[in-house]
């Protein structure tokens, strides 16, 4: 069973999706992944994205470990059903609501996204039979989205090619988990915006 790894509901159970309809983040990958982001200083007061939620898993997980706010986008009902219920772990009274679920597809979320909204952290696990194209695409959407010094992690099979980043943002780090790829990207220097939103906006 997955649960929360770390942070103020950390030893948490998560609830996890029925089935196969998910690819879920093991916590190995997890933990490694959250040991690099706490090191780039990158998740305390940041605003976070994870879009492909599944669960909510590595969104839950920022909330829990201090993010200001958190958006978790899915477009699967069961699937985003589970992400509310996660969500609600850490949503709690005493913790204020933290993470905003939102059932949609990520090509629409984005669309739908204002000008000025950006991301400090984002996180995409697509299916796999999510193509390069369409992953490439996503991916220009998002660009314009992201605030001075954000960090896109982008989780792939190993098997998978490097994503094809647009304009705009460029691959900074990668690592390899068994069969599970990260890719870390960040704004190119002169695409980023000058001023993001402060902590907590």
């Amino acid at each position: 069973m997955s649960r929360i790894i770390s942070g103020a509901a950390g030893g948490t159970p998560l609830v996890s999706v029925p089935g196969s309809l998910t690819r879920p983040t093991t916590d190995r990958v997890k933990e490694a992944l959250f040991s690099r982001l706490e090191a780039f200083d990158v998740i305390a007061g940041a605003r976070v994205l994870d879009l492909y939620a599944g669960s909510g898993s590595l969104g839950v997980e920022s909330a829990s470990r201090g993010a200001s706010a958190v958006d978790l986008v899915e477009f699967d009902a069961k699937a985003s059903e589970v992400c509310q219920r996660n969500a609600d772990l850490v949503n709690t009274p005493a913790r204020r609501k933290v993470v905003a679920v939102h059932r949609s597809k990520v090509e629409s979320f984005l669309d739908r996204t204002a000008d000025g909204v950006l991301w400090d952290l984002v996180f995409l696990d697509p299916p796999y039979p999510l193509d390069e194209p369409a992953l490439g695409a996503v991916l220009a959407k998002l660009t314009p989205h992201l605030a001075a010094g954000a960090v896109v992690v982008v989780e792939r099979s190993s098997r998978t090619p490097e994503p094809a980043w647009p304009e705009g943002m460029e691959r900074f780090a990668e690592k390899k988990y068994g069969e599970t790829r990260l890719w870390f990207a960040e704004p190119a220097p002169d695409e980023a915006p000058e001023a993001g939103l402060e902590d907590g906006e």
